[in-house]
């Protein structure tokens, strides 16, 4: 009998859904209150998850999500390298 194996799931802060890990993008509040885009999922931290899908992105973007999830002000300049991030992994021009 062969184990499958469990595949991680996650929570979008965006659209609450469950996806699995590989298909989401994390943020990530080091203990120094930076912010970091993981593209490990293994950086310590505070983390959310994001879909990695441009509608998502612009919806996270226009309602800050990431204030909500970090629970205070995340600046400009996070939302823009999720973007940039985001944007490479899908290839969008």
């Amino acid at each position: 009998m062969k184990k499958e194996k469990n595949t991680p799931l996650r929570m979008c802060i965006v659209t609450r859904s469950m996806k699995p890990k590989k298909e989401l993008t994390r943020v990530v509040k080091t203990q120094d209150g930076q912010f970091i885009i993981d593209t490990t999922g293994k950086a310590s931290g505070r983390g959310a998850y994001i879909t990695n899908t441009k509608e998502v992105l612009e919806k996270c973007t226009k309602t800050k999500a990431l204030n909500r999830a970090f629970k205070g002000n995340v600046p400009q300049n996070v939302y823009d390298m999720l973007k940039s991030t985001i944007e490479v992994g899908l290839n969008i021009e």
